[in-house]
């Protein structure tokens, strides 16, 4: 990749940034919008055994903890897992969590 053309892919990305910031002040940036890109990485790692894992949540509930890891960890194919059956992509947006919200 050239500098030219390196330069003008990060312009891109920083203009589609400054779109999904939205109301958020530039120094929120940071602090909402990369843990949520880490957050979404991580679940689209773990799509591809999601069901395995969720299935094998539940068939493994009642086990020891340690062993129900080790299960999870196996169903996963991956040194980490997550049994909730909540995702980014299904997640409602409200307004009553923007920035300014008092929980």
């Amino acid at each position: 990749m050239n500098t030219e053309s390196h330069s003008q892919l990060a312009a891109f990305i920083w203009s589609v940034a400054d779109l999904l910031r939205g109301d958020f002040k530039q120094s929120q940036y940071g602090r909402i919008i990369l843990p949520f890109t880490l957050l979404r990485r991580l679940e689209c790692v773990l799509e591809p055994t999601k069901a395995e894992v969720l299935d094998a949540a539940y068939a493994h509930q009642a086990k020891p903890e340690a062993v129900r890891e080790k299960l999870l960890l196996r169903a996963a194919e991956q040194p980490f897992f997550n049994a909730s059956p909540l995702a980014l992509g299904t997640l409602k947006w409200s307004p009553d969590f923007g920035p300014g919200a008092k929980l």
